[in-house]
């Protein structure tokens, strides 16, 4: 059978669900190990043809998700069950080999490993994803995945600044030692999801099967609900912006507001909002009415754009310290982002018994949502905007907030009138 198919995990609901939940979070949280480490370096002095090293290395990597995201709106949707685990191992590999090369190769021709980098691992969030969709406790499952990456963000970043600060490596080399403290983990890791169950009956009878999605499908799919998705769309569009901004330029955030050589700061912003979320979203399990969950989750969401942009809010009027600040507004992107990657795609199939599967709506949000990353940094970068990180941020915040919010109450009026036209009629 191979050592990425072994005998699935046998329990009752409830264990098979705490066993995917803790399975799938610590598998992506290796997979991150092998993507974000290089952020903590600021490569302070370099530049290229007069434009950030970094914010150009950050920008090439998004280009490469960015792709990667396009292109799973097929691959992804389509994808079958069989060598999911031989395909997160072969998409890893490739990612930490492109970290070699990047610490081999010298500046500024190095750049495009960045890329390289970014391609493979933009396609796993999806191949992950897809061992829990389509299950009673998904909600629970989904909200664990999906805070994998805020607690791994920080996580990671820790790793690799303390290997930076204590055993002298190069910012270059940073992110390829990084991947060689995940690599061993993540074999294990993998293994153990491997021995996930499908859905049973029960699930099934409740989430609706979840099948590989062909172009008339997709197409079907957006034809119904375009408007919803649009908004959809624009919505997590904008919590990836500022999400990956603050992911990817806290540590020049951190700088600029005093704090030096504290990679701790990292986890300790990140530890918090993690438990929150998970805990807000993985509740959400207990609602068994789908329809009744999708309107809680433009809740969180409308919520979530609220704390985001009342704390930056205060923050820029002097009225909150810096660390309350980055948790808060942290807490408030991630209310909107976490629930499109776990509940708020998987509880619209549900609801309007729609078959299909997730993995076809989450990467077509994505690959919106990186067009958006990739602009803002390729128009602050090109149009020379002067603002340090800390007050573009945190202005930014405000509006997004402003506009989210009006996003979200389309959204939630939409579903609803939809749902009472093509369910309840």
């Amino acid at each position: 059978m191979g050592f990425f198919t072994p005998k699935y995990f046998k329990g009752t609901s409830l264990q098979i669900g705490l066993y995917a939940a803790v399975t799938v979070f610590l598998t992506y949280t290796m997979v991150f190990g092998f993507r974000k480490s290089f952020t903590v370096a600021t490569f302070d002095g370099i530049t290229v043809a007069g434009y950030s090293y970094k914010t150009i290395l950050v920008i090439c990597q998004m280009l490469g998700y960015m792709l990667a995201k396009f292109y799973g709106i097929k691959y992804i949707s389509e994808l079958k069950r069989h060598g999911r685990g031989q395909i997160i191992m072969l998409l890893t590999v490739i990612a930490w080999l492109s970290w070699l090369f990047f610490a081999l190769v010298p500046a500024p021709y190095n750049i495009i490993f960045l890329f390289i980098n970014g391609f493979p691992l933009g396609m796993l969030w999806g191949v992950v994803f897809s061992y829990v969709e389509g299950r009673r406790s998904t909600d629970f499952i989904g909200a664990t995945l999906a805070v994998s990456f805020i607690f791994a963000s920080g996580f990671v970043k820790t790793v690799g600044a303390w290997l930076m600060l204590n055993f002298d490596i190069t910012e270059f080399w940073v992110p390829f030692y990084t991947g060689l403290v995940f690599a061993a983990p993540l074999l294990l890791f993998v293994y153990l999801i491997e021995k996930i169950p499908s859905p049973d009956d029960k699930d099934i009878a409740y989430r609706t099967a979840r099948v590989p999605m062909l172009a008339q499908d997709r197409k079907n799919f957006i034809r119904i609900f375009l408007p919803g998705l649009v908004a959809c769309i624009l919505i997590y569009a904008f919590a990836t912006i500022f999400r990956d901004m603050r992911d990817n330029f806290s540590a020049e955030m951190w700088k600029e507001m005093g704090f030096f050589d504290k990679p701790e700061l990292f986890a300790t912003t990140e530890t918090p909002i993690t438990i929150i979320i998970l805990l807000l979203i993985g509740s959400m399990v207990l609602i068994k009415d789908s329809f009744k969950a999708l309107m809680l989750s433009h809740f969180f969401i409308g919520l979530g754009f609220i704390i985001a942009g009342f704390s930056s809010y205060l923050f820029i009027n002097q009225n909150m310290p810096p660390i309350w600040w980055m948790t808060l507004v942290g807490l408030g992107l991630y209310m909107v982002y976490i629930p499109f990657n776990s509940v708020f795609f998987d509880r619209l199939i549900a609801a309007f018994k729609h078959t299909g599967n997730v993995g076809f709506l989450i990467y077509l949000a994505d690959s919106f949502g990186y067009v958006g990353s990739v602009g803002v940094m390729l128009c602050k970068e090109i149009f020379k905007v002067q603002l340090n990180w800390v007050t573009f941020f945190s202005n930014s915040v405000i509006w997004l907030s402003l506009v989210g919010l009006a996003l979200t109450i389309f959204s939630s009026v939409y579903f609803y009138a939809k749902y009472r036209t093509l369910v309840l009629k």
